[in-house]
């Protein structure tokens, strides 16, 4: 299953408008490039997402959803852990 297929079906089970992902960079890529081994191995999919002209809209989606696993949006779980306590501090 390609990312982008990944990503659609998560989004079709969630309702949510999904119209966005058409665009992203990690469409037609390998999955496990997004959800490496580690933290440390997660270079690529950041390099990707850098670049990428939706990374707002999927980071969106991945801190709402509560994604757990993998690089989403450029941010890994780490990364979206913080976000998200930033912003309960911030509310």
């Amino acid at each position: 299953m390609l990312y982008s297929e990944f990503i659609q079906t998560e989004f079709i089970a969630r309702r949510v408008d999904t119209t966005w992902r058409n665009y992203g960079a990690c469409n037609g890529l390998d999955p496990s490039i997004f959800f490496p081994e580690s933290e440390e191995a997660s270079d690529e999919a950041l390099s990707i997402c850098a670049e990428c002209s939706v990374r707002v809209n999927c980071l969106e989606y991945a801190l709402a959803s509560r994604e757990k696993e993998g690089v989403w949006g450029g941010a890994t779980e780490r990364e979206r852990r913080r976000i998200i306590r930033q912003r309960r501090r911030t509310a």
